[in-house]
């Protein structure tokens, strides 16, 4: 079979679910028995996602091999229950980056360098790719933005014009929404048509549209779609908002039949499904009735007067993934690391959570009352998971209070602190002085050899793991035997290589590393465990993180 690329595109304002239908098709399509991939584009012109504002365009999503994305990237990965890989991420500035070096290499033999056709040439060649190297049946195209924004019409325009050369090889989805104004109480169809307009005007023509609204269609809204859209009525599918979790959602849509109207189109012969373990874990997650109270302190959700949970939507989507396996039904608090900053008092309401995480994060900002907010669990003995700046903050937290250094901080906050027990990493030093600050962290999969009576040895059940990393600091060695004489326990490290050098080990193992600590734990707690890396960004409702997992039994009172 060769393969087939499925454009999805978004209708009338963003948020509307984009990358929860790419997910969800895909997953759908590989339940079905065919090898899927997909790959988000994003219109911006960062080169990647590294250097953006989580509040503002939500969490940076890390592949094993180093490449920082968006979010949608790791839905990808949680539903098709498979690794995304850099090559599955483009944005603009990436796009016009890789041509102007090209042109600059002479690479278009002294032709003149236009956006059509050469920019369009160089996604297509991109998406090639990809559906070469990973020998994929489909490739689903998630194109960022809203059609009629100037800003994503040359991926809209690359689509067109692979449908033009692959006749029978290309869809297009809109993803589009419906709203119900509640002065009218009936939902409109009218903006939709208006951006079933905008991409006509693009040279393209929905093949299936994703109808998103709070409430199912109903027969009226489809036939009148149909008509105005120049669609059969079959291909409106209705996407209605869910109580529950977004896993249910391929389940929502095959009950319009959208798989089997996808492989029609394509001139596929259709085929029953093949695995049924989605459908399965949707029927636990239902079932899943006792609560666990879990609190997250972070300081990136508040926009305004409004509260957003993208930037740490890998965590969420982790302690949802480990309380369903155990049957319990997550309940997740946002605690402002901030507020406890004003006003220590507040740090009681911590006693009303099952189990407390302190996620990662940059800067300044808030780092004091995370800080409290671990000294507060930590002597009440409430379950904890320090996630790359908890484990920091974690280490600053016990070298002042259990090991009697005050000053003890990290450099990246208090750069002249007497006691560094953070501290740069020596090859990030003149990266942030020369300000090379994009792609240049320590990025990515490394390994990490556990110790034989950590807690988190029995949750992996094996000695050596790989997790992924996104920092410029880590725990100064300096002060290790100081922190494990009053009680901490190094619970993973970094294993060490000969020449000392920090670096990513080639695919056989050798190669250059250095001996970081990766896991902290404190042996006498009920549960505090903290991580260097990003545990969070392997976990998957298939395949819940263990890490997450032991959380959840020690807040559920399970001894590990």
């Amino acid at each position: 079979m060769e393969t087939k690329f499925i454009f999805v595109a978004g209708g009338v304002m963003s948020g509307i679910g984009k990358g929860v239908t790419v997910s969800s098709t895909a997953r759908i399509l590989k339940d079905y028995g065919f090898r899927v991939t997909a790959v988000k584009i994003d219109p911006y012109l960062n080169v990647d996602a590294g250097t953006m504002n989580p509040t503002e365009h939500g969490e940076v999503f890390v592949t094993d091999d180093g490449c920082e994305c968006d979010q949608d990237v790791g839905n990808y990965e949680r539903f098709l229950d498979e690794n995304i890989y850099k090559d599955n991420y483009m944005t603009s500035g990436l796009v016009y980056k890789s041509v102007i070096d090209r042109e600059r290499n002479l690479g278009y033999a002294g032709k003149c360098v236009q956006i059509i056709p050469h920019i369009t040439d160089e996604v297509e060649n991109r998406l090639m790719k990809v559906a070469k190297k990973q020998k994929a049946d489909f490739v689903l195209v998630e194109i960022g933005g809203t059609v009629g924004e100037y800003e994503n019409l040359l991926f809209l325009e690359t689509g067109r014009i692979m449908k033009l050369k692959m006749p029978g090889h290309v869809l297009f989805l809109l993803v589009s929404y419906f709203p119900i104004p509640d002065m009218i109480g009936e939902m409109k169809t009218k903006p939709t048509q208006h951006a079933v307009r905008a991409l006509n005007y693009a040279g393209i023509q929905p093949d299936i549209i994703i109808a998103r609204s709070t409430q199912p269609l109903d027969e009226i809204r489809k036939n009148k779609v149909s008509i105005f859209c120049n669609l059969d009525v079959k291909d409106v599918i209705s996407a209605p908002d869910f109580k529950g979790s977004i896993y249910e959602i391929p389940v929502n849509f095959e009950k319009d039949n959208l798989g089997k109207r996808i492989l029609e189109k394509l001139g596929i012969k259709s085929r029953s499904k093949k695995s049924n373990k989605w459908d399965l874990m949707v029927k636990n997650i239902k079932s899943a009735a006792k609560p666990v109270k879990i609190g997250i302190v972070g300081k990136y959700f508040g926009t305004g007067d409004f509260t957003l949970a993208d930037s740490y939507l890998s965590v969420i989507e982790a302690v949802k993934h480990a309380a369903w396996s155990l049957k319990r039904k997550p309940e997740i608090t946002w605690l402002s690391a901030e507020n406890y900053e004003k006003d220590p008092a507040v740090l009681e309401e911590l006693k009303n959570f099952d189990g407390v995480i302190v996620p990662g994060g940059f800067g300044k900002r808030g780092v004091e009352g995370k800080i409290a907010a671990i000294k507060y669990v930590r002597e009440n003995n409430i379950p904890f998971l320090g996630l790359c700046y908890g484990l920091q903050l974690a280490v600053v937290e016990f070298a002042r209070n259990a090991c009697g250094l005050e000053d003890a901080h990290t450099s990246e906050v208090n750069p002249d602190t007497s006691r560094p027990v953070i501290c740069t990493m020596p090859d990030q030093l003149v990266n942030i002085k020369e300000k090379r600050m994009g792609g240049s962290m320590r990025l990515g999969e490394y390994k990490c050899k556990l110790t034989p009576q950590a807690t988190s040895y029995k949750l992996y059940a094996k000695s050596l793991i790989s997790e992924r990393h996104r920092h410029r600091y880590e725990v100064n060695n300096h002060y290790r035997l100081k922190l494990e004489k009053e009680g901490m326990l190094v619970a993973g490290t970094h294993p060490i290589r000969t020449n000392g050098r920090l670096g990513r080990p080639t695919s056989n193992g050798t190669g250059p590393q250095k001996n970081l600590i990766e896991i902290i734990e404190i042996p006498e707690h009920k549960f505090f465990v903290a991580t260097q890396f990003h545990p969070e960004f392997k976990s998957r409702p298939l395949t819940p993180h263990p890490l997450f997992v032991g959380l959840i039994k020690s807040a559920s009172g399970v001894k590990i």
